[in-house]
């Protein structure tokens, strides 16, 4: 190493000296490439028109029409600049911020849906429709995402989300169908929850069983069980067992007439304003109470915690009860919302993703719900692009909202740290 290298890592301050890492910029500039010959090069020379409002609302917005050519080169010369720019930051040693990443995504994804609704049949889409789907499609996402925060918060991994998800499906519809009563349904749904929350906390805390072996016995005997109570009990007598009532939708007045965003936020079901609740209650009470600190203390540094008197290991155990009720409610969501029976294996593998807008969420209730709206898009636009009838292949529509993931995951959310003591089971002295 010569004299002036030598000298120029010496003045070059300390947080300037980390190892760079071309992750970011490769995959961005693997998806500009991808946008700029597909979405620019490939553009259909149609007009595309996105409606933003249902013909019977109060408050009326003119379509808006867009030239898919337009789109298509304009995105992918602003993704190939922004791929260039976090190139350019990663030379100098700096951050990629988060900004430029969600600019990139946005633009991606319009150029993606302008070049798919361009190549369709008809090209148009009533844009306020998919948005609502997809933010109905993430209410279990957002539960399970949030079954999780309050486990690895304190110190617990929880892959039995799915388990949870599938039994509090089971249970509303069971006791639903058995009282006539929807809200009989939810409640015994979050017990459903806790109860595969109690096996996974006695288990991974009492008996101190690896977790993710737990988690991933309880998602399989949790699937098993209601496939055969499913096929025995709930299919000889579905009138009895597997017909129950939906959850009623409340619409607030006036703000459901605001345009695209009223029906979206303001016209939901009980689960829907229950997830309001769930994330501003779990933000609120992990950050700023003493239960919060304790958690959160319990998950980096149980040792220390347990020096200032907090019962560890209890603690670990109430929280893992808790998160279990929310993922039951969540869970509620597929047969008391979205259909009105439950079917084998219904919740198809949407725990696992909620463990991946878990880590995209980097373990907060805010980050979380945004992640799992990502996933919750993706997952719609699958639809919605199927019937429209894009020339996307649907064996790659149905891979969507898991390319999603993984790509979100593993590829551009950068570095993100779990709570240090996440899976690493407590023994006092």
């Amino acid at each position: 190493m010569s004299t002036a290298t030598t000298l120029a890592s010496a003045d070059r301050p300390a947080a300037v000296q980390a190892i760079r890492s071309w992750k970011i910029p490769i995959i961005l500039g693997a998806l500009a490439l991808l946008s700029f010959f597909i979405f620019a090069l490939g553009s259909p020379a149609s007009e595309v028109t996105f409606r933003l409002t249902q013909e019977n609302a109060a408050i009326q917005l003119p379509d808006v029409v867009v030239s898919a050519t337009v789109v298509g080169w304009v995105s992918s010369v602003i993704l190939l600049l922004s791929a260039a720019y976090a190139a350019f930051l990663v030379s100098r040693y700096q951050h990629v911020p988060g900004w430029l990443i969600a600019v990139f995504a946005v633009f991606f994804i319009a150029a993606f849906l302008t070049w798919s609704v361009g190549s369709a049949r008809s090209p148009s889409v009533a844009l306020y429709g998919l948005l609502a789907g997809s933010f109905t499609l993430a209410f279990p996402l957002i539960f399970g995402s949030l079954s999780g925060v309050l486990c690895e918060r304190s110190g617990v991994v929880n892959i039995a989300i799915e388990g949870q998800l599938l039994f509090g499906a089971f249970a509303a519809a069971v006791a639903g169908s058995l009282s006539g009563n929807a809200f009989v349904g939810l409640f015994a749904a979050a017990v459903a929850g806790v109860l595969v929350s109690l096996v996974l906390a006695v288990f991974s805390i009492k008996y101190i069983v690896n977790q993710v072996i737990v988690g991933v016995v309880l998602n399989v005997l949790v699937s098993g069980l209601t496939g055969f109570l499913f096929s025995t009990v709930l299919s000889a007598d579905s009138a009895k067992w597997n017909s129950p009532p939906r959850l009623p939708s409340i619409r607030i007045p006036l703000l459901a007439d605001i345009p695209i965003i009223g029906p979206i936020l303001f016209d939901q079901s009980v689960i829907g304003y229950l997830m309001y609740v769930a994330v501003a209650a779990i933000y609120f009470g992990l950050f700023h109470t003493k239960w919060g600190l304790r958690t959160r203390a319990v998950g980096e540094h149980p040792k220390a915690a347990d020096t200032l008197g907090v019962n560890v290991n209890r603690t670990r155990f109430y929280n893992v009860l808790l998160a279990g009720s929310v993922a039951g409610v969540g869970g509620a969501f597929f047969t008391l919302v979205s259909v009105s029976s439950f079917n084998r294996d219904m919740t198809s593998g949407q725990g696992y993703i909620a463990l991946a807008a878990l880590i995209l969420g980097r373990w907060n209730p805010i980050g979380a719900l945004f992640a799992a709206l990502l996933f919750g898009f993706a997952s719609n636009l699958q639809s919605v692009l199927s019937l429209l009838g894009t020339p996307v292949p649907n064996q790659f529509l149905a891979m969507l909202p898991y390319v999603v993931t993984i790509f979100a995951v593993a590829g551009v959310v950068g570095k993100s740290r779990a709570p240090a003591a996440s899976g690493i089971p407590y023994i006092k002295g």
